[in-house]
């Protein structure tokens, strides 16, 4: 890849919660639909497999019992042979505005870059899809660059770092943060993973909390794809913006 071109890619990483604080919250028909739902899941001790118990662990990684929180953004820039990592986080309670703050902010990227491509970590399989589900529900139309629909695989221009790591092989899944552990690129120590983001956002109110970790990954991911693509001459600075 031509060391010019990483300009035109927007790194992505998003971090969801359940859409209500606690199973009884659903509605009736909402409630069924997570019954079912649960006749195929496990709880994470292994123990109590009740529905309430299921939907707090759970809910958080379905796009149809939960939202999006926040959307963390990067884009790599270059002055006078720095590079720097400008990051963004979007967030807040209200979905439907966050989703078209992101559209906005999608659009101005991509007024600069006609060809961008998405990058992040198992985002065709999860951000991806779950940003356009959630885009449905809510009755908004799909940015074009997004609208994948009757594409085969390798017509979809995006770029995931799961992927590349995988190499063809889809026995098993890889984390991020163990990707960045084996190829020994440090990235900051949070105090949460994405499995806590639902328990942080209903019990604690903090979204801050949840942006840092978000962009963490952002920031992580565009390191990880830097040395995933041999271009070890530049190890980006981060700069976050409001």
């Amino acid at each position: 890849m031509k060391v010019e071109l990483l300009k035109h890619i927007l790194f992505i990483d998003i971090e969801t919660a359940s859409c209500v604080s606690d199973y009884n919250m659903l509605s009736e028909g909402m409630q069924e639909q997570w019954i079912r739902k649960t006749k195929f899941l496990k709880a994470k001790n292994g123990e109590d497999t009740s529905p309430s118990v299921l939907f707090e662990d759970r809910a958080g990684i379905f796009s149809e019992f939960a939202k999006v929180v926040c959307i963390g953004l990067g884009c790599l820039t270059e002055k006078d042979g720095e590079w720097k990592m400008v990051m963004k986080a979007l967030s807040g309670d209200d979905e439907h505005e966050l989703l078209v703050n992101f559209c906005e902010a999608l659009s101005k990227f991509n007024s600069q870059f006609r060809d961008l491509k998405f990058c992040g970590h198992n985002i065709k399989e999860f951000d991806l899809p779950f940003l356009c589900r959630r885009m449905i529900i809510h009755g908004m139309q799909l940015p074009q660059c997004m609208q994948l629909h009757g594409k085969k695989p390798w017509e979809v221009p995006h770029l995931d770092t799961l992927e590349l790591w995988r190499f063809g092989d889809y026995k098993h899944y890889t984390s991020l943060a163990l990707l960045a552990e084996v190829l020994g690129i440090p990235s900051p120590k949070d105090d949460i993973d994405g499995s806590m983001v639902s328990e942080v956002y209903w019990k604690e109110k903090n979204l801050q909390r949840i942006n840092r970790y978000c962009l963490q990954d952002v920031l992580t991911t565009a390191k990880v794809f830097l040395r995933l693509k041999g271009i070890t001459q530049i190890q980006p600075e981060p700069q976050i913006i409001d």
